[in-house]
């Protein structure tokens, strides 16, 4: 799916071709048997023979269609990355528009964290696959833009193009699995970046 910026209206992307009817049914076979592996067994433990073998396909397709278990999370994600987005560009305030910036600001991080803690392994698993792979996933472009955008708004002394880097960085999943590893549970990673957030909003 192609994710559209949160400053630019929605594009028309060039037509792919149409997906083969059995193509279409052997990747939501893949991804409704890798789903309910992961959530049944953790995301770690389940290898993609096993994955191949629920959905009643060969590892070769497997492999060819997703690339690897960390591709195969990033198609997992996509939709729900898709659904937060458009909440951002079209739902109510005060994700949505028509809120005043600083309240979008933390409505975001608030509903990412809601994201983040239904799927930190998958996320893990995605942004780590390799170096650099977290600022190379199309959603994190997204986030980073519309952070910017907000705090420009709200906070026009700030860099805000640089703000909005920093302020993601404790999103970054493999950090919140090892916080969790530790003492801080994920309400008090909220309400402690939550605050965070809101101080450098005021300034």
């Amino acid at each position: 799916m192609q994710h559209v910026s949160p400053d630019s209206s929605p594009l028309a992307a060039p037509e792919a071709p149409p997906e083969r009817s059995d193509a279409a049914r052997n990747r939501l076979r893949i991804l409704a048997a890798a789903g309910a592996l992961f959530d049944a067994h953790g995301v770690e433990s389940v290898s993609m023979d096993r994955i191949a073998a629920e959905a009643g396909v060969g590892k070769g397709t497997l492999f060819r269609r997703f690339g690897s278990k960390a591709g195969l999370a990033a198609a997992l994600l996509d939709a729900q990355d898709s659904r937060l987005q458009e909440r951002i560009l079209f739902g109510p305030p005060p994700l949505g528009p028509d809120a005043p910036a600083a309240d979008r600001v933390l409505a975001f991080f608030d509903a990412y964290l809601d994201l983040l803690d239904e799927n930190l392994e998958l996320l893990r698993l995605s942004e780590t696959a390799a170096p650099g792979a977290r600022y190379r996933i199309g959603s994190y472009s997204f986030w980073r833009v519309h952070l910017a955008l907000m705090l420009r708004e709200a906070c026009p002394d700030l860099d805000a193009d640089c703000t909005a880097h920093l302020l993601l960085a404790p999103l970054d999943s493999d950090l919140q699995h090892a916080l969790r590893q530790g003492q801080f549970t994920p309400e008090r990673v909220r309400s402690t970046l939550l605050a965070l957030v809101r101080r450098v909003i005021a300034g």
